[in-house]
This record gives structure tokens, sequence and C-alpha cells, in this order.
């Protein structure tokens, strides 16, 4: 028995489950999710909470027990308070911003940057340097914030490129000047 997957999920106000063939909808005021319940995995809504259970005749449902939990988790969360990740330009000429839903990047290169964001996912740019990526989905967000950072990854010796804003960059020396 999973202790991530018995401790109950509580609902905010606002927030509206729907339970139906294996498939769950949660709707709240950042969105609407939905996800597919695999088999072996049962869920419970009353009053207020969400339970979930495992049918321990299958062999793997025990596994996807508190997978499926934190999940559930995660989508009540996003729906309610929403996710955030944060991303910083370092280097000099390097900005962004955004054009309705396309966030335009200037990188180093010989040409912009522009990258569509999906459904569902806001980009808020703030001294044109720090891109702060919102959305219901915990996962499209870290998908969309490190597609964003693959377009000029920091490099270890200026730090130059587009990082976290907790990341820490381990800095490289460089060839010695003068060294005989």
């Amino acid at each position: 028995m999973s202790r991530v997957g018995k401790q109950p999920i509580k609902l905010p106000s606002g927030v509206k489950v729907d339970v139906k063939e294996g498939q769950i909808r949660i709707e709240g005021p950042k969105g609407k999710l939905a996800c597919k319940l695999p088999q072996g995995v049962m869920v419970k809504v009353e009053s207020g909470v969400i339970q979930v259970s495992a049918d321990t005749k299958l062999p793997n449902a025990g596994a996807l027990h508190g997978l499926n939990r934190t999940l559930l988790h995660n989508m009540v969360h996003g729906v309610s308070q929403g996710f955030t990740k944060e991303l910083e330009i370092v280097g000099v000429g390097y900005r962004a911003q955004t054009k309705g839903n396309v966030l335009n990047m200037t990188l180093g290169y010989s040409h912009p940057v522009d990258y569509k964001l999906p459904e569902g996912i806001q980009a808020k740019v703030d001294a044109n340097t720090k891109i702060t990526i919102s959305g219901a989905d915990k996962m499209l967000v870290g998908l969309v914030a490190a597609k964003i950072r693959s377009f000029k990854a920091p490099e270890p010796y200026q730090g130059k490129g587009i990082k976290y804003s907790d990341e820490v960059i381990i800095r490289k020396q460089g060839k010695a000047a003068g060294a005989k």
C-alpha cells in the first residue's frame, strides 16, 4: 500500500471533479484538465475530498497508486492556483518580448528566435530578460520552460544564455593568460 496514495486530496472551493469511464476531468478558475486512469486505480469523490485506491489483485496497480494520486493532486493545484517557472536571459544584447502567444527572443544568432506557446500556457517578460511561464498543467509548464532554455543553454565560461532563475551555473576558469 502506497503511503502517498493513501493521502486524501482536498478540493478547494471552485474546483469541480467529474469521474466517468476511467477518465477524470478537473475544472477550476485557472483551466480544465483531464486524465485517463490506468486499470486497477479507482477514484472516489465525496464531500470535497478525492480518495485514490488500488485494486490489489492486479500486479502493477500498487505501483501506479501513488503516482496517480500525485498526478491528480497536481491537476487540482494547477486548476486552482497554477504553476510557474521563471527563466533569466544573461548576455549583452540578449532579450525577449511577447507578441500575442509568440515569444520572440534575440539570442546572439543571425536571426530572432520565435517560439509559439502551446494552448494553456502564458508567458510574461519583465525588463526584457526575465521570462515567467505559467499555466495549469505542471508537466506542460516544465516542458515549455525546458524548450525555451534549450534555444541557448548557459555556457560555462561567461554564463551567457537562458537559465532557470534558481539555477547556479558552475563557471570554468578558461585559459590561463601568460602561463609559461
